[in-house]
């Protein structure tokens, strides 16, 4: 896993004020843990999305705060964007432990292609997206592959119990979650609309015929 560095300062500005900061080019941030008191810091805006555009939130970040001279490993837990200009409104930073196990959600990350699908004989279904995981902030990964060439049967499917994790890392997810699958093609639907037209009954055309029939008889009676 590659290491990600970034700086930080305290920050002195609370509540609505931040608003001022974000003009200035800062990002409004937090950093707490288990047994860590946290703590408000400001980001410069184009760290922030540098650092966005590299991590998820299982990857580590050392995160240097000016004035201290130990740096502390980090994880993004949560961020806020603008709903309109997508850029960042705040960031939560956790402080992890090195030596105490945390909890994560890696990607999913979809690689070849399948037999099947290529062939047009399937169509491939995703199931979950992330799976949870439990390990040292050491032993981290940045997403879990899944490779698709390995689906060569309609209708076969990967679970997370399938996937290839280290033995250091603990699934907590489901091992039955289906990840990916590939379901088969519907009929076209022009054959269906042609069994459905076979299926339709000719009686019509007979049953007008008869009642002209009948009332031919009727007439030559009634002038009889």
């Amino acid at each position: 896993m590659a290491r990600v560095e970034l700086n930080a300062e305290i920050r002195t500005v609370l509540g609505k004020k931040t608003r001022r900061l974000r003009r200035e080019g800062w990002v409004p941030a937090v950093i707490y843990g288990r047994d860590v008191e946290s703590r408000p810091l400001q980001i410069r805006t184009s760290d922030a999305e540098d650092l966005l555009r590299q991590v998820g939130g299982s990857q580590l970040i050392t995160l240097h705060i000016v004035g201290e001279k130990q740096p502390i490993q980090a994880l993004v837990r949560d961020l806020q964007r603008d709903p309109i200009r997508r850029n960042v409104l705040h960031l939560d930073l956790y402080q992890v432990e090195m030596t105490e196990t945390i909890t994560v959600e890696v990607p999913v990350i979809l690689v070849g292609r399948s037999p099947v699908v290529e062939q047009r004989e399937g169509i491939l279904l995703q199931g979950t997206q992330t799976v949870e995981i439990e390990c040292l902030p050491g032993d981290l990964i940045d997403a879990i592959e899944v490779d698709l060439s390995q689906i060569t049967e309609v209708d076969q499917q990967i679970a997370v119990g399938d996937l290839a994790f280290p033995s250091s890392i603990r699934i907590l997810s489901d091992p039955e979650e289906m990840v990916v699958r590939v379901s088969p093609l519907e009929a076209p639907l022009e054959e269906e609309v042609e069994e459905e037209i076979e299926e339709v009954p000719e009686a019509e055309p007979e049953l007008v015929g008869r009642r002209k029939e009948e009332e031919e008889e009727e007439k030559e009676q009634g002038e009889g």
